[in-house]
């Protein structure tokens, strides 16, 4: 992509104003804490404590509202707190300038760096930065310093005690992240009818197991509906994908397709009500008709073998969801199940569910001073030579040191908006850092217009400006999450009323900061152009960990199929978020990657569609197998124990020859897929009664068997799509290559997708 191209599209992504749901009851809870803390600061101490008081309550409401499972009252707390610790600190130093910009040098990089410990504290760090900048420029002595500090975090403790005594939608955030994730598999459901083997996007599934992770204190108090609901909707996603895949033995066509596609069709209606009364707290009301879909006992007439278990297996975890999200599900009755002759056992008799399928254990999340040590030791893996953590963080300070002294050096006053912009603005990548600077840009002019407005037509006094102040921070609450553009433009009439407040004119802030915020805007651009920390060289290098990890997820099911007796389902289950973190990294660095003004290097765009849809495949297969795991005393399936080995080493190698811009060879899985001799069929005499029903399946090899080839294909696929070497050319004008090459040569299944 162009450089032209590039800034246009951040410019209008910056500048668009999205649509999203409103919560007016949170903006009033923050305005009130503002104008609390305003009022008896005014009161008590004066304009000039009332306006480091404010700074403090509003970024501790701002806090509030970032996209954190953590309590609400903590963050307001430690927002406050870290504000008013900057503060003091700047102001020790401010009067000797080199030691000031000194600190502001290392405060900026300890703010860099703490996007290492995720996007709140990050943002958190770097916005106290920002301010830090306005407030020390307020008080007179240490004293008043000091005041001006303990106010702010006075204004912390008034928003995190608001949380408290008003809660608006308690839980509402981890209500939402599960409902999400019910209602993308609903959805996913409903695409399964027309698409058999639709693609599945985790992330919902992510967010809801980060919401899923609490604080010993939130454990005490969660709702029951959000207790256990989000690991059965893990479960539903691959007995979904099972029951529609025609891989596991339903026609493409016929009475068993449109039997599930009934089926579907019920189970995405059910996930629908349950997502919904969980995001109302409400009871659920499941139509009739979606009920009676599964009790009907046609369905064990029309589905057999691993459709049937598949049925039987959805069945009981859409009660499961439906008795979590607070409804009284019918117990469905027993269904006739088709006789298997030559095992003597029920053929659809659903397995119990391995230890995989049961309830996993509550993620704690640690407490507020227990993250610090997380935090540093984040922060400390990040130090390094070439992350974009650290360069982001020696980007940053840099910029702010030399618009620090651009801005005192410049006859406008005010010099301090110049750094505290650049610090608003850049985030560790391209798009993020530029749509922000002309968002900020944009709304600071529009938001100066109006406050300066309003300042020259009604020349409010100090309690007015005050009150004018609260009405554009309650704004900004209101629509910050529609957009940079409209959160800025209420920013900038906020700063301009708090400052009128204290008793500045409007002539000593609007120019110099209309110019003083493009010097700052335009600083972030040109650091990140001469020091970039460009996402597109390190694609190779995320797929490489996705096929890593995907490698090692589909290795571990195998494995379980090998030797049943000594499955390990956490080892399945981690192998699996494994493989969604490095899929979710993969998905976040290609949407950096095509908005840079960078040319490919070594991967280009189709290559990685085509590699992503073979790494698809792969994690497919995977979940296939996953949702038919046997039972500990299952018949075992000793030719996936070398099929594993071989998985687990040829993608460790393949990931390693990716980051070499090398092609890689499946040599070893193709000779472990050739080796295999599917044991005989055990006689019926010989099945031990008390075995679940996967000891008893006669086609147990063959089933994952077909599997093997279908993960061998994925892999050829992924080979094909990273060759990008052109083929030599014969005299007739024909490619010379004609087969497959040597690289990615093997027995293709004509049947793969």
């Amino acid at each position: 992509m162009s450089w032209r191209r590039a800034l246009k599209d951040t410019a209008r992504s910056g500048l668009a104003v999205e649509k999203t749901r409103l919560e007016p009851l949170v903006a009033v809870r923050g305005a009130v804490g503002l104008a609390i803390v305003i009022a008896v600061s005014l009161w008590a101490f004066g304009p000039a404590a009332a306006a480091s008081s404010a700074f403090g309550a509003f970024q501790a409401a701002i806090a509030t509202f970032q996209r954190s499972w953590r309590p609400r009252p903590e963050l307001a707390l430690a927002s406050g707190t870290s504000l008013a610790v900057s503060t003091f600190l700047g102001y020790l130093t401010i009067s000797q300038e080199p030691l000031f910009l000194a600190l502001l040098v290392v405060w900026t990089f300890a703010a860099g760096m703490s996007w290492a410990a995720g996007p709140t504290i990050g943002l958190i760090a770097s916005s106290n930065v920002a301010i830090m900048l306005v407030t020390v420029t307020l008080p007179t002595s240490v004293a008043q310093a000091a005041g001006h500090a303990a106010m702010m975090i006075v204004g912390g403790v008034v928003q995190a005690a608001l949380i408290v005594l008003f809660p608006v939608r308690r839980w509402g955030a981890h209500r939402d992240a599960l409902a999400d994730a019910l209602a993308a598999e609903a959805d996913y459901a409903r695409r399964l009818r027309h698409d058999p083997v639709a693609s599945f996007d985790p992330l919902p599934l992510m967010e809801a197991r980060n919401a899923a992770a609490v604080t010993p204190r939130q454990a005490r108090r969660r709702p029951a509906e959000l207790h256990g609901a989000r690991g059965v909707a893990e479960r539903i996603r691959p007995v979904l994908a099972s029951l529609a895949d025609p891989a596991t033995g339903v026609p493409a066509e016929g009475r068993a397709r449109d039997r599930v596609r009934e089926l579907l069709a019920a189970a995405g209606t059910i996930l629908d009500v349950a997502a919904h009364s969980i995001r109302r707290g409400e009871p659920v009301t499941v139509p009739g008709a979606a009920l009676a879909t599964f009790r009907t006992p046609d369905t064990g007439s029309i589905l057999t073998g691993r459709p049937y278990r598949a049925a039987s297996r959805l069945n009981t975890l859409l009660q499961d969801v439906l008795e979590t999200a607070g409804g009284s599900a019918p117990k469905s009755t027993p269904e006739p199940a088709p006789k298997d002759t030559r095992a003597g056992t029920p053929k659809g008799t659903p397995p119990h569910p391995p230890s995989l399928q049961g309830p996993h254990s509550a993620r704690s999340r640690p407490t507020l001073l227990a993250l610090i040590p997380t935090a540093l030791q984040a922060m400390r893996k990040e130090l390094r030579r070439g992350s974009p953590i650290t360069r982001h963080a020696t980007r940053v300070s840099a910029v702010a040191a030399v618009g620090y002294i651009l801005g005192t050096a410049l006859p406008l006053g005010h010099g301090y908006w110049a750094p505290l912009t650049s610090v608003m603005v850049m985030r560790p990548d391209f798009s993020q850092t530029y749509s922000r600077a002309v968002a900020r840009l944009g709304g600071t002019v529009v938001g100066v217009a109006v406050a300066t407005a309003v300042v020259r037509l009604a020349d409010p006094g100090t309690y007015l400006s005050g009150i004018l102040a609260v009405v554009s921070a309650a704004l900004m609450y209101l629509l910050m999450r529609t957009g940079q553009f409209a959160a800025q433009g209420c920013i900038a009439a906020y700063v301009v009323f708090l400052l009128g407040m204290g008793g500045e004119q409007w002539t000593q802030t609007v120019p110099e900061r209309v110019l003083l915020t493009l010097l700052g805007g335009v600083l972030a651009m040109i650091a990140y152009a001469v020091y970039p920390a460009w996402e597109t060289p390190r694609l190779r290098t995320r797929l490489a960990d996705w096929l890593a990890t995907q490698g090692r997820y589909a290795a571990v099911v195998f494995d379980a199929y090998a030797d049943p007796a000594l499955r390990n389902a956490p080892d399945v289950r981690e192998a699996l978020l494994a493989a969604r973190t490095a899929r979710a990294a993969w998905h976040t660095a290609v949407a950096r990657a095509t908005a840079e003004p960078v040319r490919h290097r070594g991967l280009s765009r189709t290559a990685a569609d085509d590699a992503e849809d073979a790494l698809a495949q792969l994690g497919r297969v995977a979940m296939l197998l996953e949702a038919h795991l046997p039972e500990r005393g299952a018949t075992p399936v000793p030719a996936a124990a070398g099929l594993a080995e071989a998985l687990r080493e040829s993608t460790q190698q393949g990931a390693k020859g990716i980051r070499e811009r090398r092609v890689p060879g499946w040599d070893a899985v193709r000779a472990a897929l050739t080796a295999w001799e599917p044991e005989a069929t055990p006689p019926a005499d010989s099945a031990i009664p008390e075995a679940p029903v996967a000891s008893a399946v006669p086609d147990n090899d063959t089933f994952v068997g077909d599997a093997a080839r279908l993960v061998l294909d994925a892999l050829i696929e992924l080979s094909e799509a990273l060759d990008t070497a052109v083929p030599p050319m014969t005299l007739d004008g024909t490619s010379a290559v004609t087969e497959p090459s040597t690289k990615t040569a093997g027995v293709r299944n004509p049947g793969s997708p």
